[in-house]
Formats: structure tokens, sequence, C-alpha cells
């Protein structure tokens, strides 16, 4: 009687069990976890959309005068890439590239605000497309989409030190 009883808790137990435990994570899931944070979900440091929040066109215009790019320059460049290789992925053809990368750091003072809503635009167009892309597709693209992960972080943190060196980052979005 007391092995049928034991088989018998541990049968009760086994769904309680099951319900605790987060489903075990997937590609798809990963790379996107990996956009999310670089986009708009505050994680182990601060996303896009609260680096750029509340600037003005004059301050994503300014320069530190040692050669950095604006915060400007960064978004238009990452605005830039994010499109390029979501056109690739898409399967569609990219715009002409010159091939020098420097041109992808133009910035006008007078489009921030597009260009604002461009990344917010890009990277959301990303999170869909690899939610909606099947495993033999991001099987052929994982490494690229992981990159463009690291890519984005990358300038992030380049944004988000620009504004620190000019004054206008407020510590409490989440970076002392």
């Amino acid at each position: 009687m007391k092995p049928t009883l034991l088989l018998l808790l541990i049968a009760m137990a086994l769904p309680t069990y099951a319900q605790d435990k987060n489903p075990a994570p997937t590609l798809k899931s990963i790379l996107l976890e990996q956009l999310r944070t670089t986009h708009n979900q505050k994680e182990w440091f601060v996303p896009a959309n609260v680096a750029v929040d509340g600037m003005t066109a004059e301050q994503a215009n300014w320069k530190d005068g040692k050669g950095n790019h604006s915060v400007g320059q960064l978004v238009n460049h990452l605005n830039f890439w994010n499109s390029e290789e979501l056109a690739k992925f898409k399967g569609e053809t990219p715009p002409k590239y010159s091939g020098n990368n420097d041109d992808t750091f133009n910035f006008d003072a007078a489009q921030w605000t597009a260009a604002v809503k461009q990344l917010d635009e890009v990277l959301t167009a990303w999170e869909k497309a690899v939610e909606s892309a099947d495993d033999a597709k991001l099987k052929d693209w994982y490494s690229v989409i992981a990159h463009i992960g690291a890519h984005n972080a990358y300038h992030i943190g380049e944004i988000v030190m620009v504004r620190k060196e000019q004054g206008s980052w407020d510590a409490s979005k989440g970076v002392k």
C-alpha cells in the first residue's frame, strides 16, 4: 500500500512541478530577448528607446570635439545597418550603399524626430520578423541577428556616454 500511496503523491505533485518551470529557451526566444533588451526592455543595460528619450535635436547634434560621433550620427548608423540587414532577412533588396561605413553616420539635426521614430520602427520590425520566422530561417540567420543585438548594444553604450559627457543624461534612467 505504501508504494501505491507514494506513486499517487508523486503523480499529484508533477503537474505543479511542471507549472513552476519556465519553458526551455529556443533559438527564437533567445534572439527575441536580445533584440528586445536593446530596443525597449530595460534589463542589464539601457535599451535604445531609453537612451534617446527626451533628447532635443540640438543635444543629438552635439559632438565632444575629440572626433567622436554625435548621438544623432549613432542613431542614423543604427538605423542604416538595422534596415540594411532587415531588408536582406526579408529577401528584399537593400538600398544602394557606397561601401563606406562613414556614410552611415550622416546626420541632419532637422531630422532628429524622424530618426528616433525610425529607430523604434526598425527595431520593432526586426522583432516581428524574428517572431514570424520559422526555425530553418533562424538557423541560417542566428549569427547575423545575434551580431545585430551586440552591435546595437555597443552603440547604445556610446549614446549614453555621449549624453553623460554633454550633461544630458539622467542617471535615474539606469546608468550612473
